[in-house]
């Protein structure tokens, strides 16, 4: 091949390293589909290329590690353990994706949480696998889009990992339809069951790094948080903590995703690859809360090796163990596959390479095989183009692009939600009310993502029906930061969410925009937080910023004694309400606010205002002084009066908050303990904990099974139990109270 620059013709040098870097992309696309370029020369080809026979066992593994991992999961993160508080509930307000999913009764819940389970049962065993599939991927995507709230891309991709299961034919090593149907017993498999499945976790690693190259993620802001967890430990021996979530957790993290998937094809690099995930993802697993989620991308890693890389693993093992272990017999052929003829019709020098079949194995493309792999292109291309979809979907938008769940955004984006006011107004009187925000809803995620905010809306409208309150207006004010800005609205409070518009593929003009021009201050902030901690550790402080012809509507706590206002940029009007008072506040200003009353902040600027809260809570600090002076009675370090000690002591004991004084100690005091427990027995608790969710799971479900045999009513069943946990707890606690 020769390579023309101008009117020059290329050097050798220059042909030889054009046709080294053809052969490095070609054995990337081999290694990731299992097939060369050079041979797609036609639809037939890639036909025969996609359905080429392949050994079963590497998939066969996968298949059972998968069913393991969703077995554990189930009870976890798919909240079989509190099912009764999830589903429990019929007042709570649901998101699902479409409105026409409902919750079945609570009963029948715990019957769909069983069939899940002996789907996942069934995919571990290889046991009616396709039948097993179809209720486990059922079951599970039921319960995914009937809450939006519990979205998350890890949840994501076990669905998707779940529907490519039930799309091959991982059955074919090491399961029980090999021992019931010989036909499925050692079979080959086509060689697209693998391409996909590499294909789905190469396209996870690959878009995560793609996505963590938004600015707040290289810049830091993202997950700063985490760089004092143990795990880094080793490497703030030679690092600063800003220096270890600057380079190692944001900046490594990204580079791991980024370059990952391309490792993980190359043989040569697949060893690196597999110690840097290995590590990557344990680390993780101490990190956050995500279920299976690190040990099932540990388990896709081997898809990357050769198909039959569990054979040669297999062969080490002693005999003893190879009862329970796989035969190790020739593969048969299969009608999923497409054969070439020589291995069909051996000539008098060849002899067959498989068993012989009264019917032989296909060498043509049937219609099978073009449905197959029609199907496997479409989902290609949907993986391909759903992450980056937002601009289509423009109704789940908010400050951050679409729902999170199904972009591979991981981590990018930290929410802190500070405030949530919702004000209903009645139309006809023009009296306001005020929601409990915590009230018919299970956590605030859902005033993150403009749909679910409308779906609360229309929510609330029909419970506070039952209340006999109609015509109502409905407002919310919302106030987070993104990855560390400034407090800020994110929904228009004058809008009656009642009648807004709101639809799936148009912006949403309720959502008030993020105030990216102030991302630049978020350094200074930082500075100014941590010299305030540094004087006195007993302060806080929360940056606000808002939009011009809004207000902030607040009350200072009576035990927030020592409150004051700082504006950093814009101009501010603070009205005093109980005390009828104005006060006008520049840059750089600052007042001192009255506790146990209400205040209203106004921006009169023409730019949006920046200012800042300080404020000391005087009964925590006063309440943690007299714990000191009575731990110093306690041990003999006290250095008051007789007099001083014994009012502190009976204030701690018998006073009006001894209660408090007491939980107060002996949260301490665990935390004490929890500090000097050693790795057994932190372990020991870990298990004790993840046995009593699976305990109880069990013991739910085995309740809803007899009480549809038995025709005895649930709630029954329920009563009994929460009594029999109530007591428990009652004993419990009188215990702890005797130590005091």
């Amino acid at each position: 091949m020769v390579l023309r620059m101008g009117k020059q013709k290329a050097s050798k040098d220059q042909t030889a390293s054009v046709v080294v870097d053809k052969q490095d992309r070609g054995q990337m696309f081999e290694s990731l589909f299992g097939f060369k370029t050079s041979d797609l020369t036609s639809m037939d080809s890639l036909l025969k290329l996609l359905c080429r026979p392949t050994d079963p066992s590497g998939l066969g593994v996968m298949r059972m590690v998968f069913g393991l991992l969703m077995v554990f999961d189930i009870w976890q993160e798919r909240g079989l353990s509190n099912a009764v508080e999830e589903f429990g509930d019929p007042f709570l307000c649901r998101f699902p994706l479409f409105d026409f999913l409902k919750p079945l009764p609570l009963v029948w819940m715990y019957i769909v949480y069983l069939l899940m389970f002996l789907g996942e049962v069934g995919i571990l065993l290889g046991l009616f696998y396709r039948l097993s599939c179809l209720v486990f991927v059922m079951t599970y995507w039921y319960l995914f889009l009937l809450d939006k709230t519990s979205w998350n891309n890890h949840s994501y991709l076990f669905g998707l990992i779940g529907i490519l299961l039930l799309l091959t034919d991982a059955n074919r090593y090491w399961s029980l339809d090999g021992l019931l149907f010989k036909r499925k017993r050692h079979t080959h498999v086509p060689m697209w069951n693998y391409a996909i499945l590499r294909f789905q976790i190469f396209i996870v690693y690959l878009i995560a790094g793609l996505k963590k190259m938004d600015l707040d993620w290289v810049s830091g802001y993202s997950m700063h948080s985490i760089a004092s967890h143990y795990v880094f430990a080793p490497f703030r021996l030679v690092l600063s903590q800003e220096q270890v979530s600057l380079y190692i957790v944001h900046l490594g993290g990204l580079s791991i995703d980024l370059v990952s998937g391309f490792l993980l094809l190359f043989d040569k690099t697949r060893p690196i690859a597999f110690v840097f995930l290995g590590m990557f993802h344990l680390m993780n697993s101490q990190l956050f809360s995500i279920g299976m989620f690190p040990w099932m991308m540990l388990a896709t890693m081997p898809l990357f090796c050769y198909p039959d890389w569990p054979r040669g693993l297999l062969h080490k093992f002693p005999n003893v163990m190879k009862i329970v272990l796989p035969a190790d017999l020739s593969l048969q052929s299969s009608t999923h596959c497409i054969y070439d003829k020589k291995s069909i019709k051996p000539d008098e020098k060849q002899k067959s390479s498989l068993p012989q079949d009264k019917n032989p194995p296909p060498t043509s493309p049937s219609r099978y095989h073009k449905i197959m792999v029609a199907m496997l292109f479409s989902y290609v291309g949907t993986q391909c183009v759903l992450p980056y979809s937002h601009g289509i979907t423009k109704g789940y938008n908010h400050w951050t692009q679409g729902l999170y769940g199904y972009s591979w955004d991981m981590m990018v984006h930290t929410w802190n939600l500070q405030h949530l006011k919702i004000t209903y107004v009645d139309k006809q009187s023009g009296e306001e009310g005020y929601l409990n925000p915590k009230a018919w809803v299970l956590g605030g995620r859902w005033s993150s993502h403009p749909d679910m905010i409308k779906q609360y809306a229309h929510c609330v409208e029909e419970r506070l029906a039952t209340y006999n309150i109609t015509d109502i207006e409905l407002h919310v004010d919302v106030w987070r930061a993104l990855n560390d800005r400034f407090q800020q609205r994110s929904v228009d409070p004058r809008v009656n969410l009642l009648e807004a518009p709101w639809g799936v593929f148009t912006e949403t003009p309720w959502i008030l925009p993020l105030l990216v021009d102030l991302s630049d201050w978020r350094g200074k902030l930082s500075e100014i937080e941590k010299d305030i901690f540094e004087r006195d550790s007993d302060t806080d402080v929360v940056f606000v910023a808002d939009f011009p012809g809004l207000y902030l509507e607040n009350y200072v706590q009576e035990d927030l004694g020592n409150t004051s206002i700082t504006v950093l940029k814009g101009e501010v009007l603070v009205e005093l309400v109980d005390r009828q008072k104005n006060v006008t506040l520049q840059e750089g200003k600052k007042m001192q606010l009255p506790a146990h009353e209400f205040h209203n902040i106004h921006t009169v600027s023409n730019t949006p205002s920046c200012y800042m809260y300080i404020f000391v809570n005087t009964t925590d600090v006063e309440f943690k002084q007299m714990v000191s002076k009575y731990e110093q009675i306690m041990n003999g370090t006290f250095k008051g009066s007789d007099k001083e000690a014994v009012r502190i002591k009976h204030e701690v004991e018998v006073g009006a908050n001894h209660h408090l004084f007491a939980q107060y100690i002996s949260e301490k005091e665990r935390t004490e303990e929890e500090q000097r427990m050693s790795y057994i027995q932190k372990w020991r608790n870990f298990v004790s904990y993840k046995y009593s969710m699976l305990s109880r799971s069990v013991k739910f479900t085995v309740g809803a099974v007899r009480s549809l045999m038995t025709g005895v009513p649930f709630e029954d069943f329920l009563n009994a139990t929460f009594t029999e946990e109530m007591a428990k707890q009652g004993a419990h606690h009188t215990e702890q109270s005797n130590v005091y």
